[in-house]
């Protein structure tokens, strides 16, 4: 259980959910899947996940890890770099559980958000809200870590710097997007 630098491209595949997702967000693409996760659903007198969080959204997203895991397998650098465990399981098995993974890694940030009366797609202006914004950068990492237990035991050294990478390049993504008014904010 060593740690592997090399190992934090698991996680490349993850882009794959934002590629497809802008496309799908910009062009208004499958309009009728864009129904909210939690079906308008309150706790607490707050909704659940919000109306950010739609079933569109979520088939988006996975398919787009998945495919791009697909694609990313056929490269041997990106092969020879993966746990053996993973390996061994092979492209869909990967795909799959990081799709699954960028999607409900996503969802107890959203939740704690909607609690906190924090807008979907908006930020609080306290420490508490700017934590909960940088967690959001790379929190399907720490779903990933959990979905893959059963196939492959991340060491916990590969998890903090898997976080902190993926969490960096997100923020890197969104202020690029911020620069060229592809977004409102960067957290």
């Amino acid at each position: 259980m060593d740690f592997e630098p090399g190992h934090l491209v698991v996680f490349l595949p993850a882009f794959g959910a934002w590629l497809a997702h802008a496309p799908v967000l910009s062009f208004k693409l499958f309009e009728g899947l864009a129904a909210p996760l939690d079906g308008g659903l309150t706790f607490r007198g707050a909704r659940v996940f919000g109306d950010n969080k739609t079933w569109r959204g979520a088939l988006t997203m996975f398919a787009g890890t998945l495919v791009s895991t697909l694609l990313l397998w056929r490269l041997a650098w990106y092969k020879e770099l993966l746990p053996s465990e993973l390996l061994v399981r092979g492209a869909w098995a990967h795909g799959s559980l990081l799709g699954l993974a960028v999607v409900v890694g996503e969802l107890p940030n959203s939740f704690i958000k909607r609690q906190l009366g924090i807008s979907p797609g908006g930020h609080q202006d306290s420490r508490l809200g700017t934590l909960l914004s940088i967690f959001d950068q790379a929190d399907f990492v720490l779903a990933a870590w959990l979905v893959f237990l059963p196939l492959w035991v991340m060491p916990v050294l590969e998890l903090l710097a898997s976080f902190a990478v993926v969490g960096l390049v997100h923020l890197g993504v969104s202020l690029v997007g911020r620069l060229i008014g592809a977004r409102r904010t960067v957290l």
